[in-house]
């Protein structure tokens, strides 16, 4: 019996050393490898930097994690990532032998571990990266990766490349980003603020959906790097076809009731979120009615807390509509802030067609419709609800 086991156990290691040497032959066949990394923009900087490359003719495939994972080949077409028995790192042996089968000049891979120690795992042994990025680092996922937004930091940076280039739009932890790259022989490459303010609004325009400057930024650093010409990166990244998630806006015509929805849903930490509301209430300053959609997870307490306790700093909407599960802790929260309880309607459990019906309720004959919080679940529908029915082109 005890031969047997010894027998098994040799055979298991014998398999797993076999299998790691032709994932490290996987590797080295693909010359350029991009990991993706950080806090908000992920899928986003993913898709813009695949398409720059693309764009330029190199042989570049991509895998996104966000909200709906995807597998982008060399032309564009997308494959939604069959995940038999849920999200697990082990996916990203596929996706690199996928690429190399297919002799990819380019992998660009967003990563999809929290757990720090996963982080340094999927870059060091499974993506062995090239170029890094780090797009930022902010206070999301503290119970995972906090408790402080500089631990948040200090994960994301498990990802930093051997001997290779690290870009990042993060300029609040300098010290640390430094001594990362530091350990592990790369070069830090700072996307500064001149950089995004040289992205003109004209530039910005050529987006079908809502991007950030920021975000155009990163991705024109890295193909530059890359030798990709700002012409050809921006065209590319212009006829990219952006993440489910990717901020958008949606305009109906309800029975002369005239309403903008923004999907904010994405940016589920207080920083970003602040940003999307007050990006749309600049926007939208002149619609009667200011609505907030707050899309919460009962698995998600903390976010919901710091939601909560942040959003009575910002410009106050007339109504917010509590969507999702465990709406009670971002409510408790809020209104210790000093919003007033009945500003609230209490929708958590609602069908996206109940949800609907509160929101039009409330909105008048003109309003702008804010969702954050989150993209799961009653997220997703309530932005498909919109889409199907805008009347934006």
């Amino acid at each position: 019996m005890i031969t047997i086991i010894a027998i098994l156990l040799v055979s298991v290691i014998i398999f797993l050393f076999i299998e790691y040497l032709v994932h490290f032959h996987h590797l080295k066949s693909i010359p350029v490898r991009i990991h993706v990394n950080g806090t908000r923009g992920k899928s986003s900087i993913t898709r813009l930097i695949a398409a720059a490359l693309r764009e330029h003719g190199m042989k570049t495939y991509a895998k996104t994690t966000g909200t709906l994972p995807r597998m982008i080949m060399r032309d564009g077409r997308e494959f939604p990532i069959y995940r038999p028995t849920g999200a697990n790192i082990i996916e990203q042996l596929r996706i690199v032998a996928l690429a190399a089968d297919s002799k990819a000049d380019v992998l660009v891979v967003e990563c999809m571990a929290l757990q720090p120690y996963l982080q340094s795992l999927t870059e060091l042994k499974f993506i062995r990266s090239t170029h890094g990025v780090i797009t930022n680092a902010r206070a999301d996922h503290l119970d995972v990766m906090g408790p402080s937004e500089r631990d948040v930091a200090l994960a994301l940076l498990g990802t930093t490349p051997r001997k290779g280039i690290l870009f990042t739009g993060e300029r609040d932890y300098p010290n640390e980003f430094a001594s990362a790259c530091r350990d592990r022989k790369s070069e830090l490459r700072v996307v500064e603020l001149a950089e995004i303010e040289a992205i003109s609004d004209e530039e910005i325009s050529g987006f079908s959906y809502v991007e950030h400057k920021e975000n155009v930024a990163l991705a024109l650093k890295v193909a530059e790097s890359l030798g990709v010409p700002r012409q050809v990166a921006l065209k590319g990244m212009w006829n990219a076809r952006p993440d489910f998630g990717a901020m958008s806006e949606s305009e109906i015509d309800f029975f002369g009731r005239k309403v903008m929805f923004v999907n904010g849903f994405a940016a589920n930490d207080p920083e970003s979120s602040e940003r999307v509301w007050r990006m749309s209430f600049e926007k939208y300053g002149h619609m009667k009615k200011k609505i907030m959609v707050l899309n919460s997870r009962a698995d998600r307490p903390d976010r919901s807390k710091q939601l909560g306790e942040a959003m009575g700093e910002w410009p106050r909407a007339d109504k917010y509509i509590l969507i999702g599960s465990g709406v009670y802790v971002l409510f408790k929260r809020a209104v210790a802030g000093g919003i007033e309880p009945s500003r609230f309607v209490y929708a958590e459990g609602m069908k996206v067609d109940r949800i609907f019906e509160e929101i039009m309720a409330a909105s008048g004959k003109s309003a702008m419709v804010t969702g954050i919080g989150n993209i799961g679940g009653p997220g997703i529908e309530l932005v498909n609800y919109f889409r199907n029915r805008t009347t934006l082109p």
